[in-house]
């Protein structure tokens, strides 16, 4: 049976408010290195960045309908998070949709197929991570599901979840994580903060992080002569 969940628990407001200065390769790191969806999903435009909860949608290959569907449930802050159920790289999302999602508050587009019409989404300056770009049109033949959990690029992402997209790629945080990898990902970015502090300073990293007895244990020797 095909549905549309109407109701979900989002992250909390106040939480998502506290990611928006965490780099994705910083939340990736806090959260124990998971996460992450594949490389391939690239911005397509430089120096955005995003966070927010996940309007998930399971689409049919080369079919976009359910995207149209799935904009009904979007509130202001949602991610939407689209994951056909099968390999496409047809472009699924182009201006017009864009700019029903920009009316609705939506503040980006996660997308594991293709997206065209970019230099006008670029203009609008609305975020959006793809797999490709790609002016092959898509139907509207096909029902799939909104707001359920979806395979996106690789990670399993739940209705609801945090996600966190810059330049890096995209990372997806269990919303009842949240907060405790918020406050990791802070706590690490204050660690680097002081670490960048002494590497201006000229200290070197193993001393820093303490490498050297580690780097001796594994039998790593310094030698005055190459012939040594």
């Amino acid at each position: 049976m095909n549905k549309v969940v109407r109701n979900i628990r989002r992250v909390d407001p106040a939480i998502v408010k506290g990611y928006e200065g965490l780099g994705v390769a910083t939340v990736h790191e806090a959260q124990g290195r998971k996460g992450l969806l594949a490389p391939y999903m690239r911005p397509i435009w430089k120096r955005a960045h995003i966070a927010g909860p996940a309007v998930t949608v399971e689409v049919a290959p080369c079919d976009n309908w359910m995207i149209h569907v799935a904009v009904e449930q979007c509130k202001p802050g949602d991610v939407m998070v689209v994951a056909p159920t099968s390999f496409s790289d047809a472009g699924y999302f182009g201006e017009l949709i864009a700019t029903s999602l920009v009316a609705h508050g939506v503040v980006g587009l996660i997308l594991d197929a293709g997206c065209r019409d970019v230099r006008e989404i670029e203009d609008m300056k609305f975020p959006v991570w793809s797999k490709a770009v790609f002016a092959q049109g898509t139907v509207k033949e096909t029902l799939g599901n909104v707001n359920i959990p979806v395979v996106c690029a690789g990670q399993t992402i739940y209705p609801g979840d945090l996600i966190v997209a810059d330049d890096d790629g995209v990372v997806v945080v269990r919303k009842d994580e949240a907060k405790a990898v918020m406050d990791a990902s802070i706590a690490r970015e204050a660690k680097e903060a002081q670490s960048r502090k002494r590497l201006k300073a000229g200290e070197l990293s193993i001393d820093i992080n303490k490498m050297r007895e580690r780097l001796a244990e594994r039998g790593l020797r310094y030698v005055d002569h190459e012939d040594e």
